[in-house]
């Protein structure tokens, strides 16, 4: 039986890969479950330095949670029926992985949206970083429309990423973004041709790789961290972030390896 997440290793970077083409790409409990083993993996793997986050095939990225798994399961309509059900309903742990939602994930997510991004999975695009997709690409939040709300993330972070009267729209209207729309908001970094989207996430996995790794998760634990703060908050974590960076190795490599007109050996330390 084929593996309704796959994780893939190449150098540094780490690729995710929701793999139930045929639900288009829905979450099960299962998938959830090694969604947040796959976190907490890469998370204490220091050779990883990046991730890749996509969808198999060419229908969805992800359509949310599966309406006939997942959903009745949360709500009661469904009895556990198998250790990943059970997993899944015990540890509150497991949702909060799956999207990025009140944890301190240090490294880079590079989102390669390859088809309609909706619900749950709008919820988890949330809590990457940066953001790929192709034309035919569309967001939406459609949960209101089935009788519940958001839970993991939206309605805290999506009024912060694009404008209000834009989040609401989506959020109590049910009115999907296209991938114009999505852009315009700056909800997405770009639109990317289908052949062409894999080769331009790993592209800018590479770019985040190659840089300093305690630079670049000092980098985005700050602005993580300061988004809502006074500004004086905000520079008392840049300033702790700066402590950490100049203590390193690297900090040293760097500026070394630019007089040296030669590319720089970062090893994360």
């Amino acid at each position: 039986m084929t593996a309704p997440l796959l994780f893939q290793r190449d150098g540094h970077v780490a690729t995710l890969t929701f793999n139930r083409p045929a639900q288009r790409n829905a979450i099960c409990p299962e998938t959830a479950c090694l969604f947040a083993d796959a976190v907490d993996e890469i998370a204490a793997d220091d050779r990883l330095r990046v991730v890749i986050l996509t969808g198999a095939g060419d229908k969805a990225f992800c359509a949310g949670g599966d309406l006939g798994l997942t959903l009745p399961l949360i709500s009661g309509a469904r009895a556990p029926e198998t250790d990943h059900d059970r997993r899944f309903l015990a540890d509150p742990s497991i949702n909060e992985k799956l999207a990025f939602r009140g944890i301190d994930f240090p490294k880079p997510i590079v989102a390669a949206v390859n088809g309609p991004c909706m619900a749950a999975g709008m919820e988890i695009l949330l809590g990457t970083d940066i953001r790929l997709a192709v034309p035919g690409a569309s967001f939406a939040l459609p949960e209101a429309a089935r009788g519940v709300i958001p839970f993991a993330g939206a309605l805290a972070r999506l009024p912060r990423q694009i404008p209000y009267a834009a989040a609401m729209e989506m959020l109590v209207a049910n009115v999907p973004l296209d991938a114009t729309g999505a852009l315009r908001h700056g909800l997405i970094n770009r639109i990317v041709e289908p052949d062409q989207l894999m080769d331009a996430a790993r592209e800018m996995a590479a770019r985040i790789a190659a840089n300093a790794p305690v630079s670049v998760q000092q980098i985005k634990a700050s602005v993580q961290g300061a988004m809502g703060r006074p500004l004086a908050e905000g520079y008392a974590l840049e300033d702790r972030a700066r402590a950490v960076v100049m203590a390193t190795d690297d900090a040293r490599e760097g500026p070394r390896a630019f007089m040296q007109k030669r590319a720089p050996r970062y090893e994360g330390k």
